[in-house]
């Protein structure tokens, strides 16, 4: 049994996340214990308790002591399912979270997965579901993680509600990704939304981001605007996500949420200062998806080497999570708050190893 920590390194839902889900793939039973142990709420939460369930449910595992507050417990996994699945955070929890869990799973799954999962799409503190969807899902096709998501229903807190769905299908090995210089930007698109909010909160959002990016010398970038209608929006939450495409092939995100008595213009202004921001260090890679991808590279065939445009603690407990679960070993990486290099040499994993035996 593999006993971690979770109140290593960022002492967040990340230990317990990363952690699950390698276990998950590797057929590995883990301890996992001082979960949230820093927090002002320690132990589980709505949302990670929704993520243990979840994984639990795909890859037939047992667990004991599950419920919300627990600070510790062991995670027998089996083998992974196919099928349909369906998860309610019951909250506004994050959807995008429970995703995060879920998706290095569903790669090594027997045939097609289709989740629907209910909760927020876009709330504080986690990516917006429009991150996934220009960001994070076009990367992982490079390492050939075969996924589409659909948003059937936006939700933000407080009353949660989105709906979203996500389609994966099976591949036979996870491929290694280099992407070390960042190249020109060649396009920046985005997504603005304005929620029940009038459609103009979506515009004013969208115009002031073009404003920022253009003074910033980049090329007018393609927003596309979205606002309510059928009911397609719980509440009235606003946001936008901005995604520049570089030459080289890098993905880099920049997003920001609306809120009560917070101008559109400054929601649009400060996602576009992030993007710029993300850019500016030459990375092929953002801070966010550069802890992100972590659990991606350790299980892919060769030698994966990325750059990201800063260090965070939640990619330094990514790794040192994934390292004690899988065993590989990452280069070094600066300290936080400094442009990177995420290398490492994966475990090489095929979707036939991951079905015939539980592994010690």
């Amino acid at each position: 049994m593999i006993e971690i920590d979770g109140s290593i390194g960022e002492g967040g839902g990340q230990v317990l996340r990363t952690s699950l889900v390698l276990a998950a793939v590797l057929r590995r039973e883990i301890r996992v214990f001082n979960i949230r142990a820093g927090r002002s709420e320690p132990g589980l939460k709505a949302q990670h308790l929704t993520s243990v369930k979840a994984v639990a449910e795909i890859c037939n595992a047992s667990s004991n002591g599950l419920r919300i507050g627990t600070t510790e417990f062991v995670f027998s996994p089996g083998g992974i399912k196919a099928g349909s699945f369906r998860f309610d955070v019951g909250t506004a929890g994050s959807i995008t979270l429970v995703l995060q869990t879920l998706m290095p799973l569903l790669p090594y799954a027997p045939g097609t997965v289709e989740l629907e999962i209910t909760g927020g799409t876009d709330v504080r503190w986690s990516p917006p579901i429009d991150y996934l969807r220009l960001v994070t899902l076009p990367l992982l096709a490079k390492m050939s993680v075969h996924a589409s998501v659909l948003v059937s229903r936006r939700g933000h807190y407080p009353k949660g509600g989105g709906i979203v769905r996500l389609n994966a299908n099976p591949t036979s090995a996870l491929k290694n990704i280099v992407g070390v210089a960042r190249g020109d930007v060649t396009s920046i698109e985005g997504v603005s939304h304005s929620g029940m909010l009038p459609t103009r909160v979506a515009e004013r959002q969208a115009a002031a981001a073009t404003r920022v990016i253009e003074e910033r010398g980049f090329l007018r970038p393609k927003i596309r605007l979205e606002a309510s209608e059928n009911g397609s929006h719980m509440g009235p939450g606003s946001g936008i996500v901005l995604c520049a495409e570089t030459s080289s092939g890098g993905l880099l995100g920049g997003d920001s949420l609306g809120e009560r008595g917070r101008p559109a213009e400054t929601v649009g202004e400060d996602a576009a200062r992030k993007l710029v921001e993300e850019i500016s260090p030459g990375a092929f890679l953002d801070r966010h998806m550069g802890d992100m991808i972590v659990p991606y590279v350790a299980l892919a065939e060769g030698v994966s080497d990325l750059s990201i445009s800063q260090v965070t603690q939640h990619t330094l407990t990514n790794v040192k999570v994934a390292e004690q679960v899988t065993g590989v070993s990452f280069d070094p990486l600066p300290q936080v708050g400094a442009p990177g290099r995420l290398r490492v040499k994966g475990l090489g994993l095929r979707s036939e190893e991951v079905s015939v035996s539980p592994r010690e």
